[in-house]
C-alpha cells in the first residue's frame, strides 16, 4: 500500500502537516502564522520557567521566579508576547472581515465562526478539570489545594476572554482604520494614558479595566496597518516603542516586570498598562523589521511544515500546557518531592531546567493527541445565530473564562467543591451560539 492509500489514522503528524504546507496559496504571508505560533510557544516556555514550587517543611511552596530573583523580571521583556498575538489578530481578522464584506457575509456569520475556532477546544479543559476538582474533593484533598491547583492549570483562559472581546469590535475598528487610519491607533493610545493617569494620579477605582480594550485594541490597529503596508520604518517604531518603556519604567511608576509579581501593588499586565502598550509598540517594529529575512526562510518546505504542524496544536499546546506542569509537580511530591528540594533560581535549579522541561513535553504530548482535534471549531447547528444569541453566548463565555482565572472554578464551599455556574456559562455560550448537543436543541426550528 502507498502513502496516498494509506488510511488516514495511520500518516504522521508531520506528513499530514507537509500536505497542508504544500496546498498553502502562494500569497499567503506565512511570517503571520509563524508569529502566532512563536508567540504562544514564548508564553509556554514563561510560564513553565515563571513558576518555581519548592519543598519546604515536608510542604509544596508556591515559588515565583521573577519575586525570588528580581533581576529576572527583565526577561519578561522578552517573553510577555502576547502584543504579537493581537498583533497578527489584527492581520488576520482585518483581512478575513474585509473578505467577508466583499462577498456580502454578515457579522453573525463571521463571528459565531471565530468564537467556535477559539472556544471549542477549551470546553473539554473546562470539562475535565471540574472533574478533578469535584473528585479531589470528594476523596478528602484540601480544597486549598485543589484551588490552588485548578486556578493554575486555567490562568491561560484569561487571555480567550479579552481576545474575544477585541475581535467583536473589529468591524468597529476596522471601520475606524479605514476612515481615520493611523490616527485611531493614536486616539486609543491618548485613551489608554488618560485611563493610567485617572487610575494612578487619582486613585479611581476599575477605570483601569477599560485597558483590556485600550491597549489590545490599539495593537490590533497595528495588524491592519500591517496587512495595509502602512508601517513604514519598522526599527523607528521598535526604537520609539523601547525609549517610552525604558523612560516609564526608569521615570514613571510602572514595574520592570510586564506580568504580575506577587507582593508587587501594580500589574503591567492584569490590566494592561501603558509601559506594555510601548512594550507592544517596540515587538510590533521589531517583528515588521524581521520580516523579510523569516519570510524568505519560511519560503522553504521543511521550515513551513513546521511552523503548519505546531499551529495545527497551538491552542491546545496553550490551553493544557499548565496541565501538563501540574501533574509533573503532582508526581514529583507524590515521589517524596524529588527535586523540589533544590532552591529556585540557584546553579542547580538552573542546571535541572531541560530536565524538567522535557518532563512537561512528555506530559503534554498526550493531551496534543487527544485533544487538537477540537480546534476545528465546532460543528455549527443547523439555522441561522440572531445577534441577541450572538451577543448572550459572547458575554456568557467571556464571563465564565474570566470568572476561571480570577477566582477558579474550585470553591471552598458547598458539597461537590465546585462552582458549576462558572463551569456553566462557556457551555451555555456556546450553545447559544450554535454548536454542540445542547446548540441542536436550542436552534431546532419546527417545519413549516
Amino acid at each position: 500500500m502507498d502513502n496516498a492509500t494509506q488510511p488516514k489514522a495511520r500518516q504522521t503528524l508531520w506528513s499530514r502537516a507537509r500536505a497542508m504546507a504544500e496546498q498553502a496559496p502562494p500569497e499567503r504571508n506565512r511570517y503571520v502564522d509563524f508569529l502566532r505560533a512563536f508567540s504562544i510557544l514564548a508564553v509556554v516556555v514563561g510560564h513553565w520557567l515563571v513558576a518555581a514550587p519548592y519543598m519546604k517543611d515536608g510542604v509544596v511552596e508556591g515559588g515565583h521566579l521573577l519575586g525570588i530573583l528580581p533581576w529576572a523580571q527583565w526577561l519578561t521583556w522578552g517573553f510577555q508576547v502576547m502584543p504579537l498575538f493581537f498583533l497578527v489578530g489584527g492581520f488576520s481578522n482585518g483581512l478575513s472581515w474585509a473578505a467577508t464584506r466583499r462577498k456580502g457575509g454578515h457579522f453573525t456569520a463571521w463571528f459565531a465562526a471565530r468564537i467556535r475556532r477559539l472556544i471549542n477546544p477549551v470546553l473539554p479543559l473546562l470539562l475535565i478539570w471540574a472533574l478533578v476538582t469535584l473528585f479531589g474533593t470528594q476523596a478528602g484533598i484540601d480544597r486549598a489545594v485543589v484551588r490552588m491547583a485548578a486556578q493554575l492549570a486555567l490562568v491561560p483562559v484569561w487571555f480567550l476572554a479579552v481576545y474575544l472581546i477585541v475581535t467583536a469590535l473589529t468591524p468597529l475598528s476596522h471601520a475606524a482604520w479605514q476612515r481615520f487610519g493611523l490616527a485611531s491607533f493614536f486616539a486609543l493610545v491618548a485613551a489608554a494614558i488618560a485611563v493610567d493617569v485617572v487610575t494612578l494620579e487619582f486613585g479611581i477605582p476599575y477605570v483601569n479595566f477599560l485597558n483590556f480594550v485600550f491597549v489590545w485594541v490599539a495593537i490590533h490597529q497595528l495588524g491592519y496597518a500591517w496587512h495595509d503596508g502602512r508601517l513604514a520604518a519598522p526599527l523607528l517604531w521598535a526604537a520609539a516603542g523601547l525609549a517610552a518603556l525604558a523612560l516609564l519604567v526608569g521615570f514613571g511608576p510602572y514595574p520592570v516586570a510586564m506580568i504580575g509579581v506577587p507582593g508587587s501593588e501594580l500589574s503591567n499586565s492584569m490590566p494592561p498598562t501603558l509601559a506594555l502598550l510601548a512594550l507592544g509598540i517596540a515587538q510590533t517594529g521589531l517583528a515588521l523589521a524581521l520580516e523579510k529575512p523569516a519570510r524568505h526562510m519560511l519560503g522553504g518546505l521543511t521550515a513551513w511544515t513546521s511552523v503548519v504542524l505546531i499551529n495545527g496544536m497551538i491552542m491546545t499546546v496553550y490551553l493544557w500546557h499548565l496541565t501538563a506542569f501540574v501533574l509533573v509537580m503532582v508526581a514529583a511530591w507524590m515521589l517524596g518531592g524529588i527535586g523540589l528540594h533544590v532552591q529556585p533560581g540557584s546553579m542547580e535549579w538552573w542546571l535541572a531546567r531541560p530536565i524538567w522541561f522535557l518532563l512537561y513535553i512528555v506530559l503534554l504530548f498526550p493531551f496534543i493527541l487527544l485533544f487538537a482535534r477540537y480546534e476545528s471549531g465546532g460543528k455549527a447547528a443547523e439555522g441561522d445565530v440572531t445577534h441577541v444569541r450572538l451577543i448572550l453566548g459572547m458575554l456568557m463565555i467571556c464571563t465564565g473564562l474570566a470568572m476561571t482565572a480570577a477566582i477558579s472554578i474550585a470553591s471552598p464551599l458547598g458539597v461537590t467543591g465546585v462552582r458549576l455556574w462558572v463551569v456553566a456559562l462557556p457551555f451555555l455560550g456556546a450553545a447559544l451560539i450554535g454548536f454542540g448537543p445542547a446548540a441542536r436543541l436550542l436552534m431546532h426550528r419546527a417545519p413549516a
